[in-house]
């Protein structure tokens, strides 16, 4: 069944510019769909539309909830910035997303499960200390883990490992990786980097330029796991490349098409 359908006929700003024309896709439950595009195609925007921080649009978004009890899904959201509370601790940062649920949840097998995810990502021994604290992969690791202790059923990331250095951002990717095997949101994330793309997602939607619509969905061909160095992803992001050459300017030739591409929705 499908976790989540957008449809977006038009996306206007106050200023008359036009953001998002014609852009639909569907994924699945569980499914990792990295969204890559030029800067100013309206990513951000997409994902601001998905949530429900913005409802201005000329479209629909439907999303299915995990359980029957469950009104409606939970999303978790991860931005370029942690987004922390510096006058709380990490424990406290974390215990503040989770305030809203306190009535439908366990207060000890919380307590078990935020202690037990700290130490998941190398934070056991920072509960106490505040984020000006903690270096900014530290801080990312917060957000990572705050973005998932709400067990979410759709997941947006907003280009959350953007201008880490290449070690912390590696180790940012297994950790999410390990976080979705467990836990199985579906997941739309964001970035330009493209080997970022093939090692993470299972489909990569492809954006042109704005008005922002879907030109190529591609479905990664690899098993995983997969390292954005290893040859496999390489040579994946080259055939795409080589195929596309303008594919992150935003621009394809929709007749091209390949085992592993598919014509865009918009």
């Amino acid at each position: 069944m499908t976790s989540l359908a957008v449809q977006v006929r038009s996306k206007m700003f106050p200023n008359g510019v036009c953001a998002i024309r014609d852009l639909a896709f569907n994924a699945q439950r569980g499914e990792f769909v990295a969204i890559v595009g030029p800067s100013g195609a309206g990513k951000t925007t997409l994902l601001g539309l998905v949530a429900g921080l913005d409802a201005d649009m000329d479209g629909c978004i439907r999303m299915e909830a995990r359980g029957a009890s469950q009104d409606s899904p939970r999303i978790g959201f991860m931005f370029q910035e942690p987004r922390l509370m510096p006058w709380l601790t990490v424990r406290q940062n974390i215990d503040l997303v989770l305030r809203p649920y306190a009535g439908t949840r366990n207060a000890l097998q919380d307590d078990a499960r935020v202690r037990e995810m700290l130490d998941m990502v190398g934070l056991k021994d920072f509960a106490m200390m505040f984020p000006g604290q903690l270096s900014a992969g530290m801080r990312r690791r917060v957000a990572l883990l705050r973005a998932f202790i709400i067990e979410p059923a759709l997941l947006l990331m907003d280009e959350p490992f953007e201008s880490l250095d290449a070690p912390t951002a590696e180790q940012l990717r297994s950790m999410l990786a390990d976080l979705w095997r467990r836990t199985s949101p579906t997941v739309l994330f964001v970035t330009h980097n493209l080997a970022e793309a093939v090692s993470l997602a299972d489909r990569i939607l492809f954006l042109s330029a704005r008005p922002a619509r879907v030109i190529l969905d591609y479905a990664v061909p690899l098993p995983r796991p997969r390292a954005p160095a290893s040859a496999s992803v390489l040579q994946v992001q080259h055939h795409l490349l080589a195929r596309h050459p303008q594919l992150l300017e935003g621009l394809v030739q929709p007749a091209v098409k390949t085992g592993a591409c598919h014509a865009g929705a918009g």
